[in-house]
């Protein structure tokens, strides 16, 4: 209920009456008057304007050609393989950024000691990051309130995995280069991610991925931290850049460990 004062038809006598009637106001938080501005208004051929440039809710892998955000969504209600030709690095940073969305990220690795310093980082335990030898990752009770990133960082030639990829739990397969189960893998992934490779490798990636010619010149080529990201014969170049954190903690982008 507003509360008002009453007027006096001969008008103030002092200045009383005035601050009165402000500290009224100022107690029930009736008429205030706050600064005025002009009406902040659009037209309707520049509403497209207002567009923020990201994609699909998940992690942000770096920038593409356009400067605009790519982002992958790792968290998904339906099983989602990928496979990753690089360097640990990028892994590295895709596991952290991962994590920092809410992800469980178990990595199943032969060499833990590479992992140390990211698992600190982020914190072990069942709501942050394990590491786990080569084939002994227990099931991870993925769910839609706890989504899982499986890591398997082992080798290049990866035994197949106890755990797979199901609702809520994505599995990034990491080869340091082109291996002979490559193609088996690359078959099985969703969407695969390429790095600098050889010549060689760029020349046999091209007929698997059906790439352009500019696009296999490239491979050999490509600075640190760059990724052709394939899916769908949807092909997309992404820098990662790293934050003043992830550098601290993983040194300079590089494509060789």
């Amino acid at each position: 209920m507003v509360t008002t004062t009453p007027s006096n038809p001969a008008g103030p006598a002092s200045g009383d009456q005035p601050r009165t009637g402000l500290r009224e106001r100022l107690r029930t938080g009736s008429g205030l008057l706050g600064p005025r501005h002009p009406r902040h208004t659009l037209p309707l051929s520049q509403v497209d304007t207002l567009a923020l440039p990201v994609g699909d809710d998940g992690v942000v892998v770096g920038v593409n050609a356009e400067g605009q955000p790519a982002v992958l969504g790792v968290n998904r209600p339906t099983p989602f393989d990928i496979l990753f030709i690089g360097g640990l690095w990028t892994a590295q940073v895709l596991a952290l950024r991962a994590a920092a969305t809410g992800a469980r990220v178990t990595v199943e690795t032969g060499r833990p000691g590479h992992w140390a310093q990211v698992v600190q980082a982020v914190g072990g335990g069942q709501a942050g990051m394990t590491v786990h030898d080569v084939g002994r990752v227990p099931p991870q009770g993925a769910s839609a309130m706890g989504p899982v990133l499986v890591v398997r960082d082992c080798g290049m030639r990866p035994p197949r995995g106890r755990v797979t990829s199901g609702p809520w739990q994505s599995v990034l397969t990491l080869l340091p280069y082109l291996s002979p189960v490559a193609p088996r893998l690359m078959r099985q992934a969703r969407l695969t991610g390429v790095q600098r490779v050889s010549p060689d490798e760029a020349a046999e990636l091209g007929r698997l991925m059906a790439l352009s010619p500019t696009e296999v010149e490239s491979l050999p080529m490509l600075p640190d931290g760059m990724t052709l990201w394939y899916a769908d014969r949807d092909h997309q170049y992404v820098m990662t850049q790293p934050t003043d954190a992830e550098t601290g903690l993983l040194g300079a982008p590089r494509r060789i460990d």
